[in-house]
């Protein structure tokens, strides 16, 4: 993907000028390109989905990743971890105190810049359609592409914050004046139509061109659409999609597009970006003259190891890993303080342990998955230039979405296929359970197989239990079983007695209002109140 990599994006400028005054001067500034004299080739629409691209990540920490960082905390997943240092916006996540001003910076950026690239789709899908080109299914495809993006965007807004305004082509402010939110089940129709779309029009990832190795795929589009239809609860809808992923049942045809990497430790390997499980990942690049490599390393590392140690995983999830025995991704998913032996990194050693100390962090763990191995890291390692892709859609979690859907539609034999196809690889034993026991072991393995993936919290979100509350219901509140085991079972050295970071950590969770995020105040503000709050927020 090497043409969006490099390449200077022109979503800034554009936006620029879409909020710029028409009449400032009589004269167009010279050299100053706008949407009326862009557009005219094919290299110019190819640099706007270059732009459309840009947004997933942006080009530091803050915009995105503080967010993704912050889904992670307010889950038993993670802490805030960093206890030398005020959390801000992590602390009201993560202590649910339904105030949507402590909330701040990391729910207004990820609000704002979703939509900055939701914008800047629109302007792709209107304006290259309006191009002549050589190639028409080229230019089918770079609009494909636009059509993925927006309904990734759409999908990561509605799964945080319910039903959002649908914005759907160009428009300037006076246009969006009184404009209301939509509602869930218009959002995720909105959000099916753009995947459905795109995937009719876009290649296969074995059909791309190594400069293009990244962009988004038909399989990618597929399994987007069938994680939003299984986020609804639309098990027969996401059936036949994950069929034709996974090449089983009634839409099997030849063998699948992906495979699991042969070993879990090369899923989150720097060596193994854009491996055969990859169905969509955030593409990153070392060359420092540019801001296209990800920081997120730096935010979750230890302070001890040049990080800022935001979100230390919980010895809850240790504790889930050691009740299954899987000690294999136990190792490539949490680093240990006094560590000696860091897979792919030589640096530590009996002489010299890995270094999480007590009284700077509320765990002693760190997130292997996106641990730096020491000489892989650029000069500086504090910058977003770590080319680390990020995985955010891989094929262990289509097996278990595939799994989830047939035990749903109580086709157990062929949930258990796929359940027991990611068990193989980390060496557990089958499962052979049906029923309720079946659904509870496929939450458990998606807890472990995606853990600090970013799916934990939609899960504990959409999950009902058998007394029809949610799973997150159970696991805060005031008897939740994170906070009890925490309050009264928990008695690791760390958690317990570095209390700069308090450990009843979700006590005072609410439900329905913890069960999205506020929408950000200034975008209520700014829209004079058109834009509803989410329920139970003050």
């Amino acid at each position: 993907m090497k043409r969006y990599i490099i390449s200077l994006t022109l979503a800034s400028a554009l936006t620029m000028g879409l909020t710029s005054c028409s009449d400032f001067l009589e004269e167009p500034i010279r050299g100053q390109q706008d949407m009326e004299n862009y557009f005219t080739t094919e290299e110019e629409c190819e640099k706007q989905i270059t732009g459309c691209y840009n947004f997933i990540a942006c080009d530091d920490w803050w915009q995105i990743y503080k967010f993704y960082n912050l889904c992670n905390i307010t889950t038993d997943d993670c802490w805030m971890g960093n206890t030398t240092q005020d959390p801000g916006e992590y602390r009201a996540a993560a202590m649910f105190t339904g105030n949507t001003i402590d909330l701040g910076n990391a729910v207004q950026n990820f609000w704002q810049y979703r939509y900055k690239g939701i914008t800047q789709c629109n302007i792709a899908i209107e304006k290259i359609a309006q191009l002549k080109f050589n190639d028409e299914k080229y230019q089918k495809r770079l609009i494909a592409e636009a059509k993925f993006l927006r309904g990734f965007y759409y999908f990561e807004l509605v799964k945080n914050f319910g039903g959002v305004p649908l914005v759907m082509s160009l428009k300037m402010p006076s246009e969006v004046q009184g404009i209301t939110r939509a509602t869930t089940a218009e959002t995720y129709a909105q959000i099916e139509q753009d995947f459905k779309d795109a995937l009719a029009d876009l290649p296969k990832k074995a059909e791309l061109s190594a400069n293009d190795i990244g962009r988004a795929t038909s399989g990618a589009a597929k399994g987007m659409l069938a994680k939003a239809y299984l986020y609804q609860g639309k098990y027969a809808e996401a059936e036949p999609i994950l069929q034709e992923l996974t090449c089983r049942g009634s839409h099997a045809s030849g063998t699948p597009e992906y495979e699991l990497m042969d070993d879990f430790s090369q899923v989150w390997n720097i060596d193994y970006n854009n491996g055969k499980e990859s169905l969509f990942e955030i593409q990153t690049s070392d060359d420092t003259q540019y801001s296209l490599g990800e920081r997120y390393s730096v935010l979750v590392g230890s302070r001890d190891d040049a990080g800022w140690s935001w979100g230390l995983p919980t010895s809850n999830l240790e504790k889930a890993f050691k009740d299954a025995g899987d000690e294999i991704r136990l190792r490539y998913t949490i680093l240990h303080d006094g560590q000696t032996d860091v897979p792919g990194d030589p640096t530590w050693n009996e002489d010299n342990p890995y270094v999480i100390s007590a009284s700077k962090h509320k765990s002693g763990r760190c997130n292997m998955k996106l641990f730096i191995p020491v000489n892989r890291r650029p000069s500086p390692y504090d910058a977003p230039h770590n080319p680390l892709n990020i995985r955010l859609l891989r094929y262990a979690e289509v097996l278990l979405m595939y799994a989830e859907t047939e035990n749903a539609l109580n086709h157990d034999s062929e949930a258990q296929w796929a359940l027991n196809k990611v068990r193989q690889r980390v060496q557990l034993p089958e499962v052979t359970a049906t029923g309720t026991a079946l659904r509870d072991a496929i939450r458990t393995e998606r807890r472990l197989e995606l853990a600090l993936e970013g799916t934990r919290l939609d899960d504990l979100r959409r999950w009902k239990m058998d007394d029809g509350k949610t799973m997150m219901e159970h696991v805060f509140g005031p008897n939740g079983t994170f906070v009890k085991y925490n309050m009264e079972e928990s008695t690791d050295p760390y958690e317990t007695t570095n209390q700069q970071e308090n450990s009843n950590e979700g006590i005072n969770f609410q439900a329905p209002r913890d069960l999205l995020f506020a929408i950000p105040n200034s975008e209520i503000t700014m829209s004079n109140g058109t834009i509803k709050q989410n329920e139970g927020y003050n």
